[in-house]
């Protein structure tokens, strides 16, 4: 068994938690309740689902997640919703008062008070792993809870759980709307903290998904639901290859090795394809070169930069449902063959392929057709850094006039811990840069770097 946790921090991580343990119940037949469909046959032990549930003594199946917030409301909303009875109640973990878009209340005052009781819960559930292979974090950037309390449970399980894997799944703040004034200041503050902790790192941001929903599914005023409901499905495509068997599997660590070409540089652009309604996906006819080509328009990537102005180090492909390696293989030759594609001259092969035989699942009352097949892509490409950029300069704005800071002193957060994250930002865009760089060019530079 190769068993993962995931962790669901804040309001943002929470809502991504609920859309995405409902498409799992879907793909293995769980009922709401956590016991199988009648007509399923599955069990533990002839399946690979055992390393995302654990089995009660009554034959119930338990997702092995926590829940965390530091106000109540959003886990209530678990605790009364249709899938309460999936949940053991200890998972669900809420305190009394909110982090207030916060950071400096996440991480050090409110952040503080119930740490000791969910770093004790993992610990429970760490036990009941035999062979535990890494915790998947989703959180948000902007927040409060999702940007001071992620960082400092992440510092806390590089402790206790040093070897293991730590993937974060993060909604970054998008270009234009924002849902708080502060997110460039928790942003870069979060990011500047975990970015030692976090081995892999997948963003999402709300714009992008909201033009996806706009253009390619005709959901012309999407809610939460519908963008939550997106990102679920490309996680459980990340994570398919760990809860199903497949021609090609793809472990945590393999996401690593691929994609991660030195510590830092830990942030993939995510892509899936098709993202398709109903009634258009019967006029298409979503081929294996089909969808591996929409993998690489900027229309469906999850953070809005353009890949064009930058280069590949390195991608991940991961296919899911009817697709035989040799379709695979053709599609790689001729994404080769494109000049619009161009490659780090110092990584010369640059695909990885994942292959699952698990065909997609979708929502019943979603808004995304049932196909055959679908590629994710995650790709680590220098363009992703124009979002950091982006961030900074935002950041920068604020800082210069000292704006909202006093929210943060006050609460027992040093002025110039903001000044240290916002170096640490400008030495990441760098090593971008640097990256990017030809090798004639870049060589010295990059010695002493590493």
């Amino acid at each position: 068994m190769r068993e993962c946790i995931s962790i669901h921090i804040g309001q943002a991580g929470v809502q991504m938690g609920n859309a995405c343990w409902e498409l799992y119940c879907l793909e293995h037949g769980f009922q709401p309740d956590g016991r199988l469909h009648e007509s399923s046959t599955a069990s533990l032990a002839d399946s690979s689902f055992g390393t995302f549930f654990s089995e009660t003594g009554s034959g119930k199946y338990v997702p092995r997640a926590v829940f965390i917030d530091l106000e109540p409301t959003v886990v209530d909303e678990i605790r009364n919703g249709h899938y309460r009875q999936l949940y053991h109640p200890e998972q669900l973990i809420s305190g009394k008062e909110d982090a207030a878009n916060n950071y400096a209340r996440g991480h050090y005052t409110i952040g503080k008070e119930i740490v000791e009781s969910v770093l004790d819960r993992m610990r429970k559930m760490a036990d009941l792993c035999i062979g535990l292979q890494g915790f998947l974090i989703f959180h948000s950037f902007g927040g409060g809870t999702g940007s001071g309390f992620a960082s400092l449970l992440m510092e806390r399980l590089s402790v206790d759980y040093g070897k293991k894997s730590k993937l974060e799944f993060s909604v970054y703040p998008a270009p234009q709307v924002s849902t708080a004034v502060v997110e460039p200041y928790n942003s870069i503050l979060t990011t500047h903290t975990t970015l030692e902790h976090s081995d892999c790192s997948f963003m999402v941001d709300n714009e992008a998904i909201f033009d996806i929903c706009k253009r390619n599914l005709g959901v012309e005023r999407p809610s939460y639901t519908n963008l939550n409901r997106l990102v679920a499905q490309i996680v459980s495509s990340i994570t398919a290859s760990l809860r199903f068997d497949g021609a090609l599997n793809v472990d945590l660590t393999e996401f690593q090795t691929n994609l991660v070409p030195y510590p830092r540089i830990h942030f993939p652009l995510v892509t899936y394809a098709p993202i398709i309604s109903a009634e258009r996906a019967y006029h298409e006819q979503l081929s294996v070169p089909e969808i591996t080509n929409a993998c690489f328009e900027p229309a469906n990537q999850m953070v809005k930069c353009d890949p064009r102005h930058g280069k590949y180090m390195a991608c991940c492909l991961l296919y899911r449902g009817d697709v035989v390696p040799k379709d695979v293989n053709a599609a790689i030759a001729h994404i080769k063959t494109r000049k619009s594609i161009q490659f780090v001259d110092w990584c010369p092969t640059g695909f990885k392929v994942g292959i699952n035989y698990q065909p997609p699942t979708v929502v019943p009352g979603g808004d995304l057709a049932k196909v055959q097949r679908a590629v994710c892509m995650l790709s680590n490409t220098t363009a992703i850094a124009e979002a950091w950029s982006r961030l900074d300069h935002k950041f920068d704005l604020m800082y210069a006039r000292r704006a909202f800071v006093h929210w943060y002193v006050g609460e027992g957060m040093e002025e110039g811990e903001f000044s240290e994250a916002r170096e640490d930002m400008a030495a990441l865009e760098k090593d971008y840069e640097e990256v990017g760089a030809d090798s004639g060019a870049g060589c010295e530079a990059e010695e002493d770097e590493y």
